[in-house]
């Protein structure tokens, strides 16, 4: 193969991996907002260890949205789909009021 043949293939092989990785952030769900009013109404906390224990009594540090029926994401993600915030991920550290514990 040519050296300016070569030099082609790279820039394309370059361009593709780019493309790549801009269309995989692009495809990212954004972050769910503790401010969102339906974030506060199920005490959504990004950090399971931040919920108010006086307001969630039930609620328990190893009660993660990572350990949760629901979530959607894989496990180590950091990050994953709920039902609940459709559109939106939640932190695999997270919690709110509508966690319930994963089967299995």
């Amino acid at each position: 193969m040519s050296s300016t043949r070569r030099s082609f293939v790279m820039q394309v092989i370059g361009v593709g991996a780019t493309l790549a990785a801009v269309q995989r952030t692009a495809q990212a769900a954004p972050k769910v907002d503790e401010a969102d009013p339906q974030a506060k109404a199920l005490g959504y906390r990004n950090d399971t260890t931040k919920v108010d224990a006086k307001q969630f009594p039930k609620h328990a540090d190893a009660q993660k949205c990572a350990t949760c029926q629901l979530y959607q994401g894989k496990a180590g993600d950091a990050a994953g789909g709920c039902p609940i915030f459709a559109g939106k991920e939640v932190s695999a550290n997270g919690w709110c009021n509508s966690w319930v514990k994963k089967a299995g």
